[in-house]
């Protein structure tokens, strides 16, 4: 009887060890078909919209406002307007005279802008002529050079038409002899 009661004891303690039955496991399985999924467009979305990708989906909808940002885009258009070309004598130590020909022009947002500009050129000119009048050959030399005085003359340029916005002085020609 003993044994009787041995095994016994045995057969209910192996009943409560049993594997888990099937049905259980499938609940884990169908919150991890739901979650992940759910997970992985929420990293997606998040994703475009951090890249600005979805302000330009977002965009093709709305086709009443992209053909005014495309007329806005032709007015602001630059401008470009013509100085009268220089002929200055360069530093030297030596005997032998330099000159610069330089013949520039500066580039405007406003097609408004140049009649205001013209009406202060005489100021432009001068601050041109003294500005370059001091340079040396050497200044000129290399694309550091070049630079250089592109930086100083749109300074110069934007010092003489205070409230006019210069956005660049481009070189049309420029000559050292």
């Amino acid at each position: 009887m003993a044994e009787d009661l041995e095994e016994d004891f045995e057969e209910a303690q192996g009943s409560e060890e049993a594997p888990e039955a099937p049905g259980r496991s499938l609940p884990v399985k169908k919150i991890l078909l739901i979650v992940l999924p759910l997970l992985l467009l929420i990293g997606a979305g998040a994703g475009l919209y951090f890249t600005g990708a979805i302000n330009g989906l977002m965009g093709m909808f709305k086709g009443a406002e992209h053909p005014k940002a495309e007329t806005k885009n032709t007015a602001q258009q630059p401008v470009f307007m013509d100085l009268p070309e220089m002929l200055v004598n360069l530093q030297s130590d030596g005997r032998k005279q330099s000159f610069l020909k330089i013949h520039v022009a500066l580039e405007l947002t406003d097609p408004t802008d140049p009649p205001k500009i013209q009406a202060v050129m005489p100021r432009i000119i001068d601050s041109f002529q003294v500005y370059l009048r001091e340079l040396r050959i050497e200044d000129l030399q290399g694309a550091a050079g070049m630079h250089l005085l592109r930086e100083e003359l749109l300074t110069r340029v934007q010092a003489a038409v205070k409230p006019v916005k210069v956005n660049d002085v481009l070189f049309r020609e420029m000559l050292i002899q």
